[in-house]
């Protein structure tokens, strides 16, 4: 196998694109993600309020809208089709309106009528401005009620109030840097190994060395050795750049793992090792480097998607949910979620870990045996 990791190496020393793929384009993948990510959430969105009220309680709207650091109020009109014009143009995410009467009818008991509006079709700053205008709203209400209102109009009396304590676990902040980064950093590094895989076994049939890679042999012993040392020199190299990234991540950046950091290591050793074992299984079955690759994509490229983390499974149709199980990135981002982020147990992340393992295998050993067809295929 020593040989094996020495001619691999050396082939990729003599092979500048080949070397690129495993060194600058992961470099540049962690650099690009982690520049990307490390504002942790957007803020200061620029949105719009549109107040035809001209009222104390609007303008308490927009004190409440100019200290939330998620908002940037960019204008405030009277008009509702210069606002939406602004919106149409993504120059605003959305805007609050106050109409005309809102504090009188908040003031009797009735509805203010206030509105609110965003942009959902960019889905996260979506979700995040929708958030914050809604809870700046909410809480200039509740401020113009007890300070500007009813101190003015009822005695001072002693009322007990309920509270209700809300408590988002484990990422209450929703920073995308914990929340996406250890996801999608993963995924495009897997799916380049993947790529590097296939290509270098690919060569091997191209330029007919296969018979080199195993040392003219078919004992399978060393077709066993040749097989692992490839996948495994690529493995390796990927795994240093992901622990590298991780180093960064969290003695860096300070996002300590609740769990066993062990545990992650060994998902993601498993989860490259499945992958790898994939793609040679993928392009010894096709022994066609376009296709092999256009598998692939559609296989490993859709592991983001497909594992439950940016999209739900819950409701998902049976294709979905088949296709989720059916892929190694998925017990991977349960098993990453459970150690880094919740502190899960160990012997409940047994499972994941069982199913990585069983991944390799599987995809292993029909690898083993279609690279042994082929190599008695040649000596006949």
């Amino acid at each position: 196998m020593g040989k094996g990791f020495w001619r691999e190496l050396h082939y990729l020393i003599h092979h500048k694109w080949d070397l690129c793929l495993t060194t600058l384009a992961p470099i540049c993948i962690i650099v690009l993600f982690s520049s990307m990510f490390y504002q942790g959430k957007p803020s200061h969105l620029p949105i719009a309020i549109i107040d035809q009220d001209q009222s104390e309680l609007s303008r308490n709207i927009e004190k409440y809208v100019g200290l939330n650091h998620t908002l940037k109020t960019e204008q405030i009109d009277h008009q509702q089709d210069e606002v939406e014009q602004l919106l149409n143009q993504n120059k605003i995410w959305g805007y609050i309106t106050i109409p005309q009467g809102a504090e009188q009818r908040f003031v009797q008991g009735k509805d203010a009528e206030i509105s609110i509006a965003f942009n959902q079709s960019y889905f996260s700053v979506g979700n995040s401005i929708s958030t914050a205008m809604l809870v700046s709203t909410l809480r200039a209400l509740a401020d113009f009620s007890g300070q500007n209102y009813l101190d003015n109009t009822l005695p001072a009396i002693e009322v007990p109030t309920p509270n209700i304590k809300i408590s988002p676990l484990y990422n209450p902040n929703l920073n995308y840097e914990l929340y996406l980064e250890p996801y999608m950093i993963l995924a495009i590094l897997h799916l380049l190994l993947c790529c590097c895989v296939a290509f270098s076994i690919g060569q091997e049939l191209k330029y007919k060395t296969v018979s080199d890679w195993v040392n003219q042999t078919t004992m399978p012993a060393a077709v066993w050795k040749s097989l692992l040392s490839k996948n495994l020199t690529y493995v390796l190299i990927f795994s240093f750049w992901t622990w590298l990234w991780m180093f960064w991540l969290i003695e860096i950046r300070g996002w300590f793992v609740q769990g066993h950091l062990w545990v992650i290591l060994l998902g993601q050793f498993l989860m490259y090792c499945a992958y790898a074992f994939i793609s040679s299984t993928v392009v010894l079955a096709t022994q066609d480097l376009a296709r092999s690759f256009g598998l692939i994509a559609v296989y490993g490229g859709s592991s983001l998607s497909f594992a439950g983390v940016t999209l739900p499974l819950n409701n998902a149709p049976i294709f979905t949910k088949f296709w989720a199980n059916i892929i190694p990135f998925t017990p991977y981002a349960k098993l990453q979620t459970e150690q880094w982020v919740i502190g899960t147990p160990v012997f409940i992340s047994l499972l994941p870990l069982g199913i990585l393992a069983i991944y390799c295998i599987i995809y292993c050993c029909i690898a083993y045996v279609l690279l042994n067809k082929y190599l008695r295929g040649l000596a006949t």
